[in-house]
């Protein structure tokens, strides 16, 4: 039996990885770097007290410019929190609340994971992008409600940005807040990030369906992006003041005392489509299978996880034309949408909750 009055454990917390701080000169290169076109030249002035702004915020760690009193509800109504954080978590709270109206239209978040699009380098659209608009076609003639997400944008929309998934969770899973709260670090210019709107929409809809090419053997950058940024879905702290931000310490003393791993977007459905060319799209799709399955989603049925190769070894120049032809693969990315309506259909009716077991996972993680 253990001692209640033990005092607790200590965890220590390792360190000796990050670099010092960016000198005076490099920060100022790294900068100057956004305003290196000849056509700032006319504002140097203007930029050099930008950046002494800049460099400011820099060495003294305004990560959160703008903060507000964390208020009721929280464990520390004192802490202040940043506004900009709190804005994300109203918006998600009030998605959550449209979300469960049982009078409100089903919503499916179509995410198109192709990098690919024509308004930037590649100058043309991704099968991707067909394959998931003929999966929308098929919820919006049953009246279900799509919402596309297309994860291409951030190779050819101006300032767009999923910025990458610090690891909170890996120090101790209390440190790693829902919403994500690592972001913006306005300090170190790391700003504008598409996450904040993209939890919302996730929380939003009653189900999902990601279509993906496979690149080397597995996901593309802007879809395994937003995978690791939604690692707060599944475990994450809604409550930061629990940890004073992020002080480590109180987070590992948090999880040793017993952490419940809360799944924020649990109980909502999902479908895939995976293709490619040459080689790896069981892997690709067993993988976003296995996530979406560790997060609480429910699968509509093996209709709805497909995998399948588009012009199998032929040449890159002629893909779209191999997709044109096969007329069968078209009919099975609209049967991966009828399958997840479907479930949707059961699962705002309640019939679907009734058959699924109710189990405390032994070992949560």
């Amino acid at each position: 039996m253990k001692n209640s009055s033990a005092k607790p454990t200590v965890i220590e917390i390792r360190k000796g990885q990050a670099p010092a701080p960016l000198e005076r000169a490099e920060f100022s290169v790294r900068f100057r770097a956004s305003f290196i076109d000849p056509a700032f030249r006319a504002e140097d002035p203007s930029i050099a007290r930008l950046e002494a702004i800049a460099w400011d915020a820099y060495m003294e760690g305004r990560k959160a410019p703008f903060t507000q009193k964390a208020g009721p509800g929280y464990a520390d109504p004192d802490y202040d929190l940043s506004t900009e954080w709190i804005a994300t978590k109203q918006r998600i709270d009030a998605a959550q609340l449209r979300c469960a109206d049982p009078t409100g239209p089903s919503r499916v978040l179509l995410i198109c994971g192709s990098a690919r699009n024509d308004g930037t380098c590649p100058g043309e659209m991704s099968k991707t992008f067909r394959l998931l608009q003929i999966a929308r076609e098929t919820l919006a003639q049953a009246d279900i409600l799509p919402d596309v997400l297309d994860l291409s944008l951030l190779t050819s929309d101006y300032g767009r940005k999923i910025h990458p998934c610090k690891g909170c969770a890996s120090t101790a899973m209390p440190l790693c807040h829902w919403p994500c709260s690592c972001y913006p670090n306005h300090a170190l210019n790391q700003t504008n990030d598409w996450m904040a709107e993209i939890y919302e929409r996730w929380t939003a809809a009653h189900a999902v369906i990601i279509v993906t090419p496979v690149y080397w053997y597995q996901s593309p950058s802007p879809l395994k992006l937003m995978i690791d940024r939604l690692v707060c879905a599944d475990g994450g702290n809604p409550d930061p003041t629990s940890t004073s931000g992020k002080k480590a310490g109180k987070a590992k003393e948090l999880e040793m005392a017993g952490w419940d791993y809360p799944q924020h977007l649990a109980g909502r459905a999902y479908g895939l489509i995976v293709h490619g060319d040459v080689a790896g799209i069981e892997d690709s799709r067993r993988a976003l299978s296995d996530w979406l399955d560790w997060m609480g989603f429910i699968d509509a049925g093996v209709q709805a996880r497909l995998d399948r190769y588009i012009g199998y070894f032929e040449p890159y120049a002629s893909s779209h034309e191999a997709l044109d032809r096969d007329l069968p693969v078209q009919e099975e990315a609209r049967n991966v949408a009828r399958a997840v309506m479907q479930t949707v259909v059961e699962l705002r009716a309640g019939r679907l909750q009734a058959v699924q077991p109710k189990l405390t996972r032994p070992r949560p993680k």
